[in-house]
């Protein structure tokens, strides 16, 4: 293995070399002694992890200051061959676009995802010469040439193809509802034993959708081929179920079955599971994920209120729904991401056939009255606020006072809602963006915070994992009444949630986005916060127009004599303010760090140190004390 750097592992390099040729002479002499050619069933070319990244600054402290090298060099011996074969390799944290190159030609792109995860590229036939072969793994300086600190390597040549070395044994999964005991969508994770997400071999088609360690699956069911070794595989739904796990030990040849069951235990019942911000690669160009794909991803993740935001058009996932049998499992609005050079929008709801708004305006003033015009829509989203989009960060320090929620500049606030989670684009600061909301609702803006996940794809930023809970009738998720959920989503009555979900009631009837009548006594504020298992809190606070009025740290250990998807609940009282004001309660928790649906690093870090963190975050409750 060579590091074309200031230095080279030499030591390392000629020890792989040694070992390669080792592997092939004794193949070769074995063919020779037969009359025939073969090589080894697989052959290690690096069996090491290196820390890769190009001039600049590191992305993350929990690299070295100093990268192992810029690119990955390997330099191997092997023979021409006339089939495919399969190149394995495993990445971390690749966010940006990496090029896998064989003898200067090359294989394909890594899957550009910040998990750890095993993927393999077929080596066409007549791709390996005889003799010396040049393996590069290297950052595309020809795209966004940003510094993308990442640990590649463990690479080895399978002198199969992909789909043979991926078949070499299979397991069929059944994942039911404990409760019911039918087949439930799902979601399905699969680890190998190093921890990695391991390539399935099975493909996306109607009712499945794939990527590298994870089958998504409408029907509850997926049959998988691996190559032979022990897995861990997962199943959930979601936020609001369990999740079932189990270990397999396949052997080469074998077939296994595992029956796995989850129930739903978050009690989420008036509350409707929405996510506001949704991309398909179908409509708008970019990520993986087709239409077909998200509507799997959708019933698998538990989202029951789903607003189509691809950029500029508007699409209804109705017809897709019904085709695959995912309809009842939903019920779809149709809306757009209206993107124009200084803020990008949700829109919605919007009436079939209505022209998608010009979104080629600066003025903010111009786009909304655009946006307003379009028929149907009632609930204007500000996207992301703190994102750099072209050129423009709409909440910069310089356009915007954090403080007083005044824009600097003299834009409208012309949006109701804005998003204070986007698990997309996650802030470096989890609590950045609630603040700019509580700064927008003390100068008397009325406003909606929004909890979504701007996914683009099928599983690096999945669907889902940033929701908003709007109060509604849930009993049926397949026939909603979007008017009324439109109507309180506009009203604030909501609750934001990124892995935990808080509660707020005052003095026992009023909730988010309701005005509490207060009488002379003080307010009782009741708060519970949620979650499933796997998920827990360590902090809850009240904020009193934004103020921390105040905060208790929560013993894990107590959950255990609370109801089932109850993580704390508690009350407190808060004297009677002098004017009209308004409680939000937060509660925070440790980021999850399980690949079944790992809590995502920062879109734009402002920093290279960064802790992981869930939150759950309830609408405002008015106090009205003034006649």
């Amino acid at each position: 293995m060579g590091l074309p750097c200031a230095r080279r592992i030499e030591g390392r390099r000629s020890f792989v070399l040694f070992l390669v040729r080792f592997a092939f002479l004794i193949a070769g002499s074995l063919a020779a002694s037969q009359g025939f050619l073969l090589l080894a069933a697989e052959i290690v070319l690096d069996g090491d992890l290196h820390h890769l990244r190009i001039d600049g600054p590191r992305e993350w402290s929990e690299f070295a200051e100093a990268p192992e090298a810029h690119r990955l060099e390997i330099r191997f011996e092997a023979r021409n061959s006339e089939s495919e074969q399969a190149l394995r390799l495993r990445q971390q944290d690749v966010k940006q676009a990496w090029r896998v190159l064989l003898n200067d030609d090359e294989l394909g792109r890594l899957p550009s995802d910040e998990d750890d995860m095993v993927v393999y590229f077929p080596v066409p036939a007549g791709a390996l010469r005889s003799g010396e072969n040049v393996l590069l793994v290297e950052q595309d300086l020809n795209r966004r040439a940003t510094p993308d600190d990442v640990r590649i390597g463990e690479v080895s040549l399978d002198d199969r193809s992909v789909h043979e070395a991926l078949s070499e044994a299979s397991v069929e999964i059944d994942v039911v509802d404990e409760d019911t005991g039918q087949p439930t969508p799902s979601r399905i994770t699969v680890l190998n034993s190093a921890g990695a997400l391991q390539t399935l071999g099975a493909r996306s088609k109607d009712g499945l959708a794939v990527r590298p360690g994870m089958a998504f699956t409408l029907g509850g069911s997926a049959k998988l081929g691996l190559p032979a070794g022990e897995y861990t595989v997962y199943a959930g739904r979601g936020f609001e179920y369990s999740l079932a796990k189990a270990t397999i030990l396949l052997s080469e040849g074998q077939s296994e079955h595992l029956a796995l069951s989850i129930r739903r235990e978050v009690p989420t019942d008036g509350w409707v599971a929405c996510d506001t911000h949704i991309h398909t690669f179908t409509h708008s160009g970019h990520g993986d994920s087709t239409v077909r794909e998200r509507m799997v991803t959708l019933a698998a993740e538990g989202i029951e209120l789903p607003i189509a935001t691809d950029h500029g058009v508007h699409i209804d996932y109705d017809a897709p729904a019904r085709e695959l049998g995912a309809r009842r499992y939903f019920t779809p609005v149709i809306g757009s991401e209206v993107t124009t050079p200084s803020g990008h929008f949700n829109v919605f709801p919007i009436r079939p056939g209505a022209t998608p708004p010009d979104p080629s305006s600066s003025d903010w003033a111009v786009t909304f009255g655009r946006i307003y015009r379009t028929p149907g829509v009632k609930a204007v989203i500000l996207n992301h606020a703190r994102d750099v989009h072209g050129v423009v960060r709409p909440f910069d320090p310089e356009l915007f006072d954090a403080v007083t929620g005044e824009m600097l500049d003299g834009r409208p606030a012309g949006f109701n809602a804005m998003e204070t989670v986007n698990s997309g684009a996650i802030q470096t600061d989890v609590m950045q963006l609630f603040r700019d909301w509580m700064a927008l609702l003390r100068r008397g803006l009325r406003v909606t915070p929004v909890g979504s996940s701007d996914s683009h794809d099928v599983g690096r930023h999945f669907v889902g994992q940033g929701r908003t809970y709007i109060r509604l009738d849930d009993r049926d998720p397949g026939s909603l009444d979007v008017e009324e959920a439109v109507s309180n989503f506009v009203q604030g009555r909501v609750s934001v949630s990124y892995g935990l979900l808080t509660e707020i009631v005052v003095n026992g009837r009023y909730g988010p986005g309701e005005h509490a009548v207060l009488p002379d006594d003080d307010a009782n504020v009741s708060i519970r916060v949620l979650g499933p298992r796997w998920t827990s809190a360590d902090h809850v606070a009240l904020y009193l127009n934004g103020r921390l009025i105040r905060e208790q740290a929560i013993d894990p250990g107590g959950r255990d004599q609370l109801p089932r998807g109850v993580l704390w609940s508690g009350e407190w009282s808060v004297p009677k303010p002098e004017r009209n004001a308004f409680l939000v309660a937060i509660a925070t928790g440790p980021g999850i760090d399980g690949w079944y649906w790992k809590t995502a690093k920062p879109y734009q870090p402002d920093s290279p140190d960064w802790t992981a963190r869930t939150i759950g975050a309830s609408g405002a409750v008015w106090l009205d004390v003034e006649e």
